[in-house]
């Protein structure tokens, strides 16, 4: 399984009503930390595939999605359970540390 993109118009089917836990990492084309997880991250969508889906929200592309969920520097990764949020991460980091946050959270 790979990263999924997300706009306003498939955010509330593929997130909030989705039947998996969903991480949402709001990134911006010109965000250098963002492309450092990047990688880490379709590696996790790989190896947990069928756990927790990964999506990706361009907040340039998506602002309105940004403001309602309160983004204020990016990358900024949340986990949706039930549509809702479950957890919230600022910043970049190492694939590991990654991992075993979205483990412990699904």
């Amino acid at each position: 399984m790979t990263t999924v993109k997300i706009d306003k118009n498939n955010f509330q089917a593929d997130v909030l009503q989705a039947a998996e836990p969903v991480v949402v990492d709001f990134w911006a084309e010109w965000c250098g930390p963002c492309k450092m997880i990047a990688p880490a991250l379709d590696e996790i969508a790989s190896e947990m595939g069928g756990k927790v889906k990964i999506a990706k929200v361009n907040i340039d592309e998506n602002p309105e999605l940004a403001a309602q969920f309160g983004v204020r520097s990016i990358p900024t990764l949340m986990i949706f359970k039930g549509g809702e949020v479950a957890d919230m991460k600022v910043g970049a980091a190492p694939k590991t540390a990654l991992s075993s946050w979205i483990s412990g959270n699904v």
